[in-house]
């Protein structure tokens, strides 16, 4: 199995930046993918960013286009969601995601525990 530690998670005001890591061990995820969802209560969980683990290329959610952007440190199996430009309408508990291929949307996953990100007005 893999697991998944997130941290960086927090409140910053409208139009401020945070950086959401999220830390797999367990298992290799070299040809796999890694994502970040986001979820607020009563909603269903959302899509935000995916990186392909090998070749590094990225997926983003239109509503996170040119905001936020995806790496990933290979040494370390740890991603990097860098936040920028957060609006209030980012508030939701982000949840890291991992699957051993490529496929992020696979029900064949690895869920981190989720991390709060609150961003005032």
């Amino acid at each position: 199995q893999v697991q998944l530690v997130e941290s960086g998670g927090g409140s910053v005001q409208a139009g401020g930046s945070l950086s959401l890591s999220c830390a797999a061990s367990g298992r290799s995820i070299s040809s796999g993918a890694m994502g970040w969802f986001r979820q607020v209560p009563g909603k269903e969980r959302e899509f935000v960013a995916a990186i392909n683990w090998s070749s590094g290329s990225t997926t983003y959610a239109d509503s996170v286009k040119g905001r936020f952007t995806f790496s990933r440190d290979i040494a370390k199996n740890t991603g990097n969601l860098r936040m920028n430009s957060l609006k209030p309408e980012d508030t939701a508990v982000y949840y890291c995601k991992v699957s051993l291929t490529a496929d992020i949307t696979t029900m064949f996953a690895f869920w981190g525990q989720g991390i709060q990100v609150t961003v005032s007005s």
